[in-house]
């Protein structure tokens, strides 16, 4: 039977208030939870922190009485539900091991929301970040590695690949070049709208959580690359918010949210095999039906309208978490080599004007080498070469790929270059 959250109930308002055990004492352990398990807590504490920053800053232009008792409630409530989530992560789990699982989240949601995105031009768009994210899952497992001797296995579980994407370096562009054209609200299907916001919040919650633990490490060349990674993360967050049209209305707005978070928390309910972990979706998936329910009478007082025109009747899937080596393969052998042209496009390098507006910012900041690339230099020193799990078809395809993706016009002066990846090649890694 079809889930319609207009129509199921939730759990009323005055019983969301939880105590302080409840709120912060679940945690996984790290050596036993499922990667897609840790994928779900990195995406949902995301989707918090984005609902509860709308609500903050729809709070503080907002004069209907009604409306603010509705948000001051729920912010709080969202505010304790995002700490649960937050700290199902076990203190023993480092900053790296929980950033190679919110690449890995990155590279799958974005594989998975591509393939079943309804519009071309947004899918085209979920497709180029997918293959920048993919390069900084590759630059972090050397450094899980080569900072705690982790095999990024251990955290990925053999569910993602690793091995060279688009460049990193050659992520940097001017960010005007990152504005994308915006969806219609009268003719984009919900399923467009929430796709959109799904991988915002995640995306946004990347950068947050690489501003806030980057500086964690003493080794200055880390510290450099969860900077450089943290301002590709901040042109994402641009880039994708630049697709929701901004004719939207406040109410629809938090409409939009509250069913993004019912969506998202049903998805995550219906996937998860974690004992510990599926009450809480159940909870929260409760919680937020009422939600979404008082903000479709809102909605309906503000704006006069019924709330299924903007999100229709039934549930949708956004975040489903499962093995995407297949795509991301695909994308990455025809798009490697795509880059944002300047009318809101994409143009690949062979086509790429000599006036690009990305060139000069690539030039400013790459001055002086790109962090990403000195840190494969750096493993290549150690090691004798970077580490790469993917099937040995692709694996000898290394160095074709870094030639491909490369553009030579912008390249830092530590670059690893094509032919260095072909001196890797034949080399073994032994983790």
């Amino acid at each position: 039977m079809t889930f319609k959250p207009l129509k199921e109930k939730g759990i009323e308002l005055d019983k969301q208030l939880r105590y302080w055990h409840d709120i912060a004492h679940r945690k996984y352990n790290k050596t036993l939870v499922d990667a897609y398990s840790r994928t779900r807590q990195i995406l949902m504490n995301g989707i918090e922190i984005e609902a509860w920053n709308f609500k903050h800053n729809f709070a503080r232009i907002c004069k209907d009485r009604d409306t603010l008792e509705f948000l001051a409630q729920t912010k709080r409530i969202e505010d304790a539900q995002q700490t649960t989530i937050n700290w199902f992560a076990p203190f023993d789990q480092s900053v790296l091991e929980t950033t190679l699982g919110y690449e890995q989240v990155a590279v799958d949601l974005t594989a998975w929301l591509a393939q079943n995105e309804p519009d071309d031009y947004v899918r085209e768009t979920f497709d180029f970040g997918l293959l920048e994210d993919f390069d900084h899952l590759y630059r972090y497992a050397q450094w899980a590695y080569m900072e705690h001797g982790i095999n990024p296995n251990s955290i990925l579980q053999d569910n993602t690949d690793v091995i060279l994407g688009r460049p990193t370096q050659q992520h940097h562009n001017c960010n005007i070049l990152r504005l994308r054209k915006p969806y219609d609200k009268k003719k984009t299907s919900p399923q467009t709208k929430v796709n959109i916001l799904t991988v915002l919040s995640g995306e946004q919650q990347t950068h947050n959580y690489y501003a806030e633990h980057g500086f964690a490490y003493g080794n200055e060349l880390l510290r450099e690359t969860y900077a450089e990674i943290k301002d590709v993360e901040e042109e994402h967050v641009t880039m994708y918010e630049s697709l929701i049209d901004s004719t939207e209305s406040l109410y629809e707005k938090l409409l939009l949210h509250e069913f993004t978070e019912v969506c998202t928390y049903h998805n995550c309910m219906t996937d998860e095999e974690d004992e510990k972990l599926m009450p809480v979706w159940e909870e929260f998936l409760s919680f937020e039906l009422e939600h979404l329910h008082i903000a479709a009478e809102l909605f309906k007082k503000h704006e006069h309208r019924d709330p299924e025109e903007v999100i229709g009747e039934d549930i949708i899937h956004p975040c489903h978490f499962k093995n995407q080596k297949d795509y991301v393969e695909k994308v990455l052998n025809d798009e490697i080599d795509k880059r944002l042209d300047k009318n809101g496009g994409y143009i690949y390098i062979k086509d790429i004007p000599d006036d690009w507006a990305s060139y000069k910012v690539q030039n400013i900041v790459n001055k002086k080498g790109s962090p990403s690339e000195g840190t494969i230099r750096v493993i290549a020193e150690q090691e004798g070469r970077d580490i790469v799990f993917v099937h040995d078809n692709l694996k000898y395809k290394l160095p074709e790929l870094a030639g491909k993706g490369q553009d030579k016009k912008s390249l830092a002066p530590d670059t690893v270059r094509a032919e260095q990846y072909e001196e890797f090649k034949n080399k073994e890694f032994e983790l």
